[in-house]
Order: C-alpha cells, then sequence, then structure tokens
C-alpha cells in the first residue's frame, strides 16, 4: 500500500495535525505557564517571610513604603491568597482545557482515520486484519487522548519552571545558579538519548497489541467454530502466546523506563548538594542575604525534583508518539481508487454495461481474469455461472469499482467508470452481497439503510417484496425488533430476505447479486426466487449464481472458467448443446450424464 514518504517526527505531524485547534492550544498553554507561575511564587513568599524576621523595618516592603512590620505582614498575607487563589483558578482552567482538548483532539483523529479507511480500496482490508485496524482506531488513539490529558501540560510546567528559576537564580546569585544548573544539560542529553533508546521498542510494543487484538477480534467472530470443535483450549494457547508476547514488550519497556527516575535523581543531587554547600558558605561569608539563601534552597528543589518526573513524563510521550505515527501512518495512505469528476443522474441512467478487454490480477497472483468481453443491454438480466475461483466474484468487484482493471475498462452508459464521482455511480447500483450485512440495529433500520430518508410505507413495501414481511409482523416488535451484532439473531435466509429489502427500497437502476441463494433453504430460495422475479424488471440486473435455478430465466448467461466466457446464452440453449453449463445443470439436478 503506498504511503507518503514521511520522515518528520511524529510530534512534528501531531503539530501540524492540531492546527485547527492552535488557538484551544495556546489557551491552555498559557494557562498552565500561569499555573506553575504561581504555583513557584510560595518559595519567594517564604523568603520574604524570613527578610521581614530578620531585617524587619529594613525588609523589601520597606521599599514600598511598608515599614510597619505587622502591616508587611497582613500584606505578605494578602499577596499569599491572591496567589494560593490564583494558582487554584489557573489548575482548573488548564485541566478542564488540556482534558477538553484531549477529548476533541482523540475524537477528530478518530473520525478522520476512520472516514479514509473507508475511502481505501478493498485490497487494503484483505491485506490487513481487522483487529489490527481496531487497535489503531481505539487503543493508539486513546494512548494519544492519555498523553494530551497529562503528559503535554507536564512538559510546558517543567519547561516554565526551568526558565522562571533560571532568571530568578540569575537574579539572586549567579555564581549559586551556575553551580546548581550544572546537572540540568546532563539530564537533557540523557532523557534525549535514553528516550531514543526505548523508542524502537515502544513501537514493538504497538505491533504487538495490534497483533493480539487481531487474534481476539477473528476468534470472537468465529465463536460458534471455535465451540462447534471444542478447540477453546487452544484459542487460548493461541491468544496467550500472543498475550505472553506483548506482555514481554510492555515488560521490557517497563524495565528500562522505570530505571529513569532513579538515575536522574542521582545526577540532580549533585547539584542540590552544590546548592546547598556553596550557598550556605556565601551566605556564612555575608555574600548573600538570609532570605535569598532560603530562596535559593526552596526554589532548586522546585527545579530538580520535578525532573524525577520527567521518566513517567517522557514514558507517556513515547507511547502516545508510537501510537500517533500508526493513527497518521494511516490518514497518509494513498488510495488506488481515485474519484473521477463526471456526476451521474439517477433519474437518467439507462445500466447499459460494456466489459471492453479487462484483464485483472490480484497483487502478487496471476490473471485472474483475463481479456474478458461482454455486454449487458439496458434493462437485461444476465447470470454468471462457474466452478469456485473462475472469477464470477472478481466481475462483481470491477463492475463496482472496488477494485480497477489491470488492462482494459468497465464502460457504464457509454463512459468509463473511473472517470465517475465514485460515490454518485455507486448510489445507481444495489447490491445483494453472499454474505448479508446488517447492523446491530432494528429491522427498520436495516432496511432503510438503503434509503435512510425513506418513508415506513415504501419499507413496508420493499418487505413484502422480499417476502419478509409476514416474518417480521409475528415477530412482538414487529420491523423494531433488534436483529443483534451481524444479524445473528436471525436464520441466513432471513438475513438475506432483509438484504434483498434493502436493495429495493434503494431502487436503483441496476441490481446485482452475489450468490443470493446460495446458502439458503429451498423454501427460501423460491421466495428469493418469486422477489427477483418483481424486481428486475425494466432494470439492469447481474446474477451470480451457485444454484443455476436462480439464474435460468435470465436473458443472458455468461460460464466462466479460469478468467475467460467459455460459454454464453440463454438457460434452455445452453442445455440444447454438449456444454459445461449442461453438464453442472445435471449435476445439480440429479440427472445422469450429460
Amino acid at each position: 500500500m503506498e504511503k507518503e514518504t514521511n520522515q518528520d517526527s511524529p510530534i512534528v505531524r501531531l503539530f501540524r495535525y492540531t492546527k485547527p485547534f492552535r488557538k484551544e492550544l495556546l489557551i491552555a498553554t498559557l494557562f498552565s505557564i500561569s499555573n506553575k507561575l504561581l504555583d513557584l511564587a510560595p518559595p519567594v513568599l517564604i523568603g520574604a517571610a524570613v527578610d521581614i524576621v530578620v531585617r524587619r523595618e529594613d525588609s523589601v516592603f520597606a521599599a514600598f513604603g511598608i515599614t510597619d512590620l505587622m502591616d508587611q505582614i497582613y500584606v505578605l498575607g494578602v499577596i499569599t491568597f491572591i496567589i494560593w487563589f490564583g494558582e487554584s483558578l489557573f489548575e482548573y482552567l488548564y485541566k478542564i482545557r488540556w482534558r477538553g482538548l484531549a477529548q476533541e483532539i482523540q475524537h477528530s483523529l478518530r473520525l478522520d482515520c476512520y472516514s479514509h479507511l473507508q475511502d481505501l480500496e478493498l485490497e487494503y482490508f484483505e491485506e490487513r486484519q481487522t483487529g489490527g485496524l481496531m487497535a489503531v482506531l481505539n487503543n493508539d488513539i486513546n494512548q494519544l487522548e492519555r498523553f494530551l490529558d497529562t503528559g503535554f501540560n507536564d512538559l510546558i510546567q517543567i519547561s516554565t519552571t526551568v526558565v522562571a528559576i533560571s532568571g530568578m537564580f540569575f537574579v539572586l546569585s549567579p555564581e549559586v545558579a551556575l553551580v546548581g544548573f550544572i546537572p540540568i544539560p546532563l539530564i537533557i542529553i540523557f532523557s534525549i538519548k535514553y528516550q531514543k533508546y526505548l523508542e524502537k521498542r515502544y513501537v514493538r510494543m504497538r505491533e504487538t497489541v495490534g497483533i493480539m487484538n487481531a487474534k481476539l477480534s477473528n476468534n470472537l467472530t468465529g465463536i460458534s467454530t471455535i465451540k462447534s470443535y471444542t478447540n477453546q483450549k487452544l484459542e487460548i494457547n493461541r491468544i496467550s502466546e500472543a498475550s505472553g508476547k506483548y506482555k514481554s514488550s510492555n515488560i521490557d519497556v517497563i524495565k528500562l523506563s522505570s530505571a529513569f527516575s532513579p538515575l536522574i535523581r542521582m545526577i540532580i543531587v549533585m547539584g542540590f548538594l552544590a546548592m546547598l554547600i556553596m550557598g550556605g558558605q556565601l551566605t556564612l561569608n555575608g555574600e548573600i542575604e538570609v532570605a535569598a539563601y532560603s530562596v535559593l534552597i526552596f526554589l532548586i528543589q522546585r527545579l530538580l525534583w520535578p525532573l524525577t518526573r520527567l521518566g513517567e513524563t517522557f514514558d507517556l510521550y513515547q507511547r502516545a508518539m508510537a501510537s500517533t505515527a500508526r493513527a497518521l501512518d494511516l490518514l497518509d495512505t494513498k488510495t488506488k481508487i481515485i474519484t473521477g469528476d463526471k456526476p451521474v443522474n439517477g433519474d437518467h441512467t439507462k445500466g447499459e454495461i460494456v466489459v471492453k478487454n479487462v484483464t485483472f490480477n490480484y497483487k502478487s497472483r496471476a490473471a485472474v481474469l483475463q481479456n474478458l468481453d461482454f455486454k449487458i443491454e439496458s434493462g437485461q438480466t444476465v447470470g454468471f455461472v462457474g466452478a469456485t475461483g473462475a472469477g464470477k466474484s472478481t466481475v462483481l468487484k470491477l463492475l463496482l469499482r472496488f477494485y480497477d482493471p489491470s488492462e482494459g475498462s468497465v464502460i457504464f452508459d457509454g463512459t468509463d467508470i473511473r472517470e465517475f464521482k465514485l460515490n454518485d455511480y455507486r448510489k445507481v447500483i444495489g447490491f445483494v452481497p453472499q454474505d448479508a450485512f446488517l447492523i446491530d440495529g432494528t429491522i427498520r433500520e436495516n432496511i432503510l439503510y438503503g434509503d435512510p430518508d425513506a418513508k415506513m410505507d415504501a419499507v413496508i413495501h420493499a418487505a413484502q417484496i422480499a417476502e419478509i414481511y409476514d416474518f417480521i409482523e409475528e415477530l412482538p416488535e414487529g420491523f423494531d425488533t433488534l436483529v443483534g451484532e451481524r444479524g445473528q439473531k436471525l436464520s441466513g435466509g432471513q438475513r438475506q430476505r432483509i438484504s434483498i429489502a434493502r436493495a429495493i427500497l434503494k431502487d436503483p437502476p441496476v441490481l446485482i447479486f452475489d450468490e443470493a441463494t446460495s446458502s439458503v433453504d429451498n423454501e427460501t430460495e423460491a421466495a428469493i426466487q418469486r422477489s427477483l422475479e418483481k424486481i428486475t424488471l425494466d432494470r439492469t440486473t447481474i446474477l451470480i449464481a451457485h444454484r443455476l435455478s436462480t439464474i435460468k430465466h435470465a436473458d443472458t448467461i455468461y460460464v466462466l472458467d479460469s478468467g475467460k466466457i467459455i460459454e454464453k446464452g440463454t438457460h434452455d440453449e445452453l442445455l440444447e448443446i454438449d456444454s459445461y453449463y449442461r453438464t453442472l445443470w445435471n449435476v445439480q439436478t440429479g440427472k445422469k450424464g450429460n
């Protein structure tokens, strides 16, 4: 699958993605900075209190005309209250801003990823596991949300702490400041190198969780098969193996990331001791005021000790960036099926289809269709038959433009379908797949899937033509009956007839049925055939059939073998000659010989 070559780091790509949120990000950042600046004020207030006690009438407040000691204490108390109130207010504001932003960005990214995923060609999904894509849409984007919720604020506040305290240090005592700041470059360099070392391990960890989710998703989908073969223990072992790999990769990361804070703390204590000893010596020598020394001691703790949390913050950052890269890689994936710009007017669609010199092969496989040529007249019903692997379903995928031909073209009403707006083109086609897809909702909602704006009378009419109406009316909840996930509360035949009702409600000029009766009983097959007789009138209809009885009334039947049309004609015409079709018919009807 093609991707944009993007060598930028995940944080740069994330910054570009969040452009619509820049204003909110700026406001949240200002709230975080304001909170941290006020949070750094208490050591200064303590220094001011010490200054009042030690220097009394000569304290810093005297410079503002406040000479009475109790007045100085009162003013200090008022300032303290204002600072603490402001700190609490800005903490509340930055928390709701960052948490709100985290929700907005994750919501936007998830929708963008899912929307882009829907636009990708069928080949993309056939080459990937559903569970892996679910891991990106769910786990990875949630990981980014956790970082935006707390980690981004932590980085801003640590940066604010370093800048603000640096300025105060150099005002109070440049000599002591230089000594106290010696560990900071070491911490930054060590942090960057250490996290780079961890980066590949985080990527590997996200890959293992994707594999595990894929296996879980696959097993939950096929739970009936697992139970019927009593292979629960086998599947537990398979999941245990996948979960074990995720656990091992996670433990590997945990061991390394957990060592970060203790190592940083040992570097920090060197700076703290240097500040303590050198500052104390200068204070004893009278070169620094006692109040200034008090402020320095408190501030160095405010500066250095929060750096021990860098390990947790960087850990959260690396997890988020590994996840962000996977989500943005999905967004960067280019689709191979490019929409045209020519509109399709459903009211003026005739439904004539010409397949001209079409050759097609799936990725890394030999040609499935070879120089295929046929024409379907407007309003005609045609059937395609052939052995498994003959290319029947591939023809449908090309007609629906799930794939484009490797060579040749598909012409619809005189225009190559690649020139049409993709959604416009597909709107004039009704598709009933072999495996009917039902949404986890009511019967009414599933039929309305064909035309969400249709009235209830049209829904009932579609259900009647599909011969599912009587069954629906017998249900306690009628059309409001829930069908369950993928329609599991209904039989295969009931699901298929609801799928047909959906296509009838859409009322398209072209109808495509992919083996609509292959997995139903005889009674349901008869019902579906009666429905087909009604809905194929005055519209182009294409039938892929395993059961030949479904297509015996077709205007033309094409017999495929190894991607080529080997026979064509009506049901009666093909039975009159020594044909492959006649052999298939005799097998299905129990007749002997040709």
